[in-house]
């Protein structure tokens, strides 16, 4: 699988943002993927240089509205840290 079909987009959240600050940048990603993987698609992507790669499962929730059931899909998010004084425009 291409590098660049593992991130599919940035998640931008309150806590997210606060994040940036310190350097971290969250996004999700595709179940598959690895810290090594993920690591190297940002450097061909963003042109940055990742630190450190934390991964972070969501699993997925059974939801109700009234007799109807169903299920909210999980998700896996990555928190990618970047080397000092490098920064990616989200926006």
């Amino acid at each position: 699988m291409s590098d660049i079909f593992l991130i599919k987009k940035p998640l931008i959240t309150e806590r997210s943002t606060d994040l940036t600050k310190m350097g971290k940048y969250v996004f999700i990603v595709k179940n598959e993927a690895n810290k090594n993987e993920i690591k190297k698609a940002m450097k061909d992507i963003y042109k940055v240089d990742a630190v450190a790669v934390n991964i972070v499962k969501k699993p997925s929730k059974q939801k109700r509205m009234g007799q109807i059931t169903g299920r909210q899909s999980g998700y896996k998010k990555a928190i990618v840290t970047l080397k000092k004084g490098q920064k990616i425009d989200l926006q």
